[in-house]
Parts: structure tokens; sequence; C-alpha cells
């Protein structure tokens, strides 16, 4: 066993440990946190597939800026014992029910179609051509977006300020009207 599987089996148990502990969680603020270690475990995924772009943008969007929103909705909340609903036991067990009976279902399908096709590493794309050997690198998708497709780029950036500036306008005509 190399040191790739080795890798592999280590983010595996991580991501799983993680996003079970994200449901188990009885605190929302723990929950989160360990949603942003299992992003930060898939991360290790994509660097494993050699998809370096993806992995920065995981941790940059969703590690980053997506987890950290979560948190601070949470914190404006006040989430705590005293205000969440109970919730009958009734429907705790028909929960674990039906997640009991998904995961059979894959793995009955996975058993099923074990022997079928092998999984094997492939350098081809999905029509059949070869891949470039900087494919997902960032270097090739930077030359391609500033370049090529440089105008949608950005068409897309003043979509985005202006997006900000509105939500900047939005947000004190608010404060300016509860004075």
């Amino acid at each position: 066993m190399d040191l790739t599987n080795i890798a592999f089996i280590a983010f595996s148990a991580i991501t799983l440990i993680c996003a079970l502990m994200v449901v188990l969680a009885r605190n929302p603020i723990y929950s989160v946190i360990f949603l942003i270690l299992t992003m930060f475990s898939l991360t290790g995924h994509y660097v494993l597939l050699h998809a370096q772009f993806i992995a920065i943008i995981n941790i940059i969007v969703y590690a980053g800026a997506i987890m950290v929103l979560f948190l601070f909705v949470l914190m404006l909340m006040n989430m705590n014992a005293n205000n969440e609903p109970n919730k009958s036991f009734l429907w705790k067990v028909l929960a674990g029910l039906v997640a009991s009976g998904m995961l059979v279902t894959i793995l009955l399908v996975y058993i099923k179609n074990m022997g079928d096709m092998p999984i094997v590493p492939t350098t081809n794309s999905a029509v059949g051509q070869a891949l470039p050997t900087d494919f997902g690198y960032i270097k090739p998708l930077g030359n391609l977006l500033f370049t090529e497709y440089v105008f949608p780029f950005e068409i897309a950036s003043i979509l985005f300020i202006a997006a900000m500036v509105g939500a900047v306008f939005l947000g004190s005509r608010e404060k300016s009207t509860n004075n």
C-alpha cells in the first residue's frame, strides 16, 4: 500500500466521521465546525485527484466564506437548547429507518454491480481524447479565462459589484428607516 492509498483512507475516515458528527452534534455551532472539517477533508480528496483548482476553490468559497456565514447566522439566531423545539421519538425513529433504508439500498446496488465494471484510472476525457498533462491545474484555466473568456469574466465581476452595492444600499436604507 503506497502513500496515496493511505492518504485516501485517512481522508475518507475523517470525512465520514466529521459528516456523521455534523448530524449527531447537539450544538449547531459544533455542527458547523464539523462541516468545515468535512470540507477540508474533501479538499484533501481533490488534491489526491490532482484537481488543485477545485481544492483551492473549496477552501476559499465553502470552508472560508459560506461556513463563516453559517456561523454568523447561528450566532445571530442565538440558538440554544431552550429555544429548540422538542422532537418526538417517533420522528427520530422514522428518520433513522429512512436513512438506514437508503444506506442498505446503496450498498445492495454497489454489491450487485461490483464485478461488472472494474474502476480503472484513465488519462482520456469523456469523448476518448487524451487529456493534457496540465489538466486540473490553475495555470491553463487562468490563461483561458483571461484570454478567450475575458469579456464574460468582466461582466460577471460587474454584476457581483452591483449586487454588493445594492446589498449595502438596502442595508443602510433599513437602518435609516428604523431610527
